[in-house]
């Protein structure tokens, strides 16, 4: 897979719409790691406040973005085994369940672009082990692991169970 900067390419994949979608393209895809990008907006509404005269982007967003990456390798992980003809939707939508590890080291400014990182570690059933990272001017910035399992919480089937 080459660059994909189309935003279509992004949503068609993972459930996040602005304004918390935190990745911007698709660098790379190699079968078992995904490699995104992200360019941080200088005029970010969340640097009013954290923190007004030190703007850094919180690490709690940074992880975000790596979680987002990671439903996007989940994705192009099930498009792979259904050889390219099923979109994540129809198996369910990859969900957080675990986060261990979590390391914060260096902080992410406004006008900078953040390089993201998973790699796939392991896969049970429905439930994937990955360890991901952020990378600022190509050095690390946060290194998390983290588990996702499927959820049918976009199911439209299961949307209609919930009407009155």
């Amino acid at each position: 897979m080459s660059t994909v900067d189309s935003k279509d390419f992004i949503l068609a994949r993972i459930p996040h719409r602005p304004p918390f979608l935190w990745v911007d393209k698709v660098v790379s895809f190699d079968g078992h790691s995904l490699i995104a990008e992200k360019d941080i907006p200088v005029d970010l509404d969340i640097f009013q406040g954290h923190y007004p005269d030190y703007p850094i982007l919180p690490g709690v967003i940074l992880c975000e973005a790596v979680f987002q990456t990671g439903a996007l390798l989940i994705s192009e992980l099930i498009r792979q085994d259904n050889n390219g003809k099923s979109d994540s939707a129809a198996q369910g939508v990859p969900v957080l369940t675990r986060i261990t590890g979590a390391k914060f080291k260096r902080e992410v400014k406004p006008g900078e672009t953040i390089t993201l990182e998973v790699t796939l570690k392991e896969q049970v059933g429905t439930v994937w082990f990955l360890k991901g990272r952020v990378l600022v001017h190509g050095k690390t910035a946060v290194k998390v692991d983290f588990a996702c399992a499927m959820s049918d919480i976009m199911n439209p089937v299961r949307q209609e169970d919930k009407s009155p």
